[in-house]
């Protein structure tokens, strides 16, 4: 599960990183905003840089180009199997579609004939009888 971070939110780094306050972020594309926090996180002495700022400016995305941002991490909690050697994490997540479309796109299959037509088309074998 995503966790936020635990972080004060005016705590040094989370004032640099204040996109860790949301999981997903759509903004429009624009090929000079490619870092979450902003260019140089570390040295940047502006607050709220990158996100946040780019999703402020509330620009209109229908018909555009848009990036999707999510912000995920991961909250150790230690158990005591964990020491002394702690064992392999592992944090991703996957992209899958639910109810995105109305069949499978992966089968290309014809739109079945209305009965009525099944029966005037003499190229068609009978039905079995079975």
């Amino acid at each position: 599960p995503n966790t936020a971070p635990y972080a004060h939110a005016e705590a040094s780094f989370m004032r640099r990183a204040r996109f860790l306050e949301k999981q997903l972020w759509v903004t429009r594309y624009h090929p000079e905003e490619k870092f979450p926090a902003g260019e140089f996180p570390n040295q940047n002495p502006r607050v709220g840089d990158g996100l946040p700022r780019w999703a402020d400016q509330n620009r209109c995305i229908d018909g555009q180009s848009v990036v999707l941002w999510y912000t995920f991490g991961v909250t150790h909690v230690p158990r005591l199997e964990d020491w002394p050697v702690m064992p392999v994490e592992y944090a991703g997540f996957v992209l899958q579609p639910a109810g995105f479309f109305d069949r499978s796109p992966a089968v290309a299959t014809a739109v079945p004939s209305p009965p009525s037509a099944l029966k005037s088309n003499p190229g068609l074998p009978p039905r079995s009888r079975l």
